[in-house]
């Protein structure tokens, strides 16, 4: 069987109440868990959480919070893998013949099916690492400056400023949306990017919401979507 893993945990400082707070008409946790259902590809759907707010809502849109998250997986510092290898060791604990598992982040309400369905299908050929979701930078990295000290503009890599962007190596970054793996591979908490195969989903598709100014761009590139499909 596949499963799903959704980490969200309470006390979100930056945005509060972030993963149940209303994203254009639902919860914001309600998005990926729709589309993890719609997906067809999970037995079950789990939603790992501290909160018994969040839990309430998770399941009340079809999700299981079979578990209170421990404590010493919840504080600020924990990253994902280890919230994930707790929800597979739980779910191998309980016999489950685990086959693939995809965490899909609760700040996701860009996800689409097809691409879940990408991930797996690559899962075959990385069958001991991840397969997560990926966009392209909108300049070249190679062209990238910092303010330094000054308050002055200082180039990263400076034999770059003749370049042409055409002839730079493009770039990439985590989309924030989801990663497949198999069961094992979180277990021993291997994490990092190199060695993961892409699913590259457009520019238009991606946001992280760290900031309100973030939530605000997500709800407006939601609503393009969404009315694209006419689903809204």
């Amino acid at each position: 069987m596949n499963i799903a893993v959704i980490p969200a945990r309470g006390g979100s400082k930056r945005i509060p109440h972030k993963n149940i707070r209303d994203f254009c008409g639902k919860p914001m946790i309600a998005w990926p868990i729709t589309a993890a259902q719609a997906s067809g590809l999970f037995t079950h759907i789990i939603v790992s959480t501290d909160d018994q707010e969040i839990a309430s809502v998770a399941q009340q849109w079809g999700a299981e919070v079979p578990f209170v998250r421990p404590a010493d997986l919840s504080d600020d510092f924990t990253g994902t893998t280890p919230v994930v290898a707790h929800a597979v060791a739980w779910c191998l604990e309980q016999g489950w013949p685990l086959e693939a598992v995809c965490c899909i982040y609760a700040t996701a309400p860009l996800i689409q099916v097809e691409d879940l369905h990408k991930g797996l299908e690559l899962l075959q050929f990385n069958s001991d690492g991840y397969v997560f979701s990926v966009t392209s930078f909108t300049s070249p990295i190679q062209r990238a400056f910092r303010i330094n000290t000054s308050g002055k503009t200082e180039m990263f890599y400076p034999e770059y400023f003749n370049a042409r962007s055409q002839d730079l190596e493009a770039a990439y970054h985590d989309a924030g949306q989801f990663y497949w793996a198999k069961p094992q591979t979180w277990l021993t908490k291997k994490s990092g990017f190199d060695g993961g195969l892409p699913v590259i989903l457009p520019r238009w598709r991606v946001q992280d919401i760290d900031t309100l100014e973030d939530w605000q761009r997500a709800e407006y590139m939601c609503k393009f979507l969404y009315k694209e499909m006419n689903f809204i």
